[in-house]
């Protein structure tokens, strides 16, 4: 039988094969929110999500949801969408906006997991330049839609997307991929598997298989000039 380990003050994550098959890929619970630790725990797979005020809880599921890049799938709705040239872009310029966009409660109930010290550690990290965000805006400047996630080598974690007009997530991602492309990233770390994603072009794989492309892709450096975007949608194409 497996046992949920409690992390006491700076103490390692114990090895992935360890984590729950029920709930699936539950490893830890506590320990902190800190840049370091952070850091550390998406190196090895492992990422935080759990709701305030209960003590953190730390997964790395098996299977892994991941797109790669050159997999994405754009419909030609969506197509459709871009050559509109509806949506201006912008990178990294209302993260924390995006966040709190993230973290209202969507039809589906999802959404709530994004509270206060959540959304202060990846601010935290955003100012350190690990985290960033993509911001679709619409013909007036608001934000309608966008995502967040950390780059961490030639790895990209996404942590979620949101969307206030039809299609403003799906082209936040589209614009996502323009950029990891141009950086050598090879994959974007999507958690779990949903139909929304799948139908983008992710798919699941082993955490084995997963943990074994980190160690290709952690360490790589990537060019920070490549965070920046063509102002408007069309350009993508």
């Amino acid at each position: 039988m497996r046992y949920l380990r409690q992390l006491q003050g700076g103490e390692d994550f114990p090895p992935s094969s360890e984590a729950l098959d029920y709930p699936s890929g539950l490893l830890a619970v506590g320990g902190e929110l800190s840049p370091e630790r952070l850091l550390g725990a998406y190196r090895r797979g492992i990422f935080p999500w759990f709701e305030e005020p209960q003590p953190v809880l730390w997964w790395t599921p098996d299977p892994r949801s991941v797109l790669f890049p050159e997999n994405l799938h754009i419909s030609r709705s969506l197509r459709k969408t871009l050559r509109s040239d509806c949506f201006s872009l912008a990178v990294d310029q209302r993260f924390e906006h995006v966040m709190r966009e993230c973290a209202q409660l969507r039809k589906d109930g999802l959404g709530t997991w994004i509270g206060p010290a959540m959304l202060g550690a990846y601010c935290d990290l955003h100012a350190l330049g690990h985290a960033h965000s993509i911001e679709v805006l619409d013909a007036h400047g608001e934000l309608v839609g966008g995502l967040y996630g950390l780059a961490v080598g030639r790895s990209f974690f996404g942590e979620s997307m949101f969307s206030r007009e039809t299609d403003a997530s799906k082209v936040a991602l589209v614009a996502l991929v323009d950029i990891i492309r141009r950086g050598g990233f090879r994959v974007i770390d999507c958690q779990v598997e949903s139909q929304h994603l799948n139908s983008l072009g992710a798919q699941n794989i082993c955490r084995e298989d997963f943990e074994r492309l980190l160690d290709e892709t952690i360490d790589v450096a990537h060019d920070l000039n490549v965070w920046r975007l063509p102002p408007t949608c069309g350009e993508l194409l």
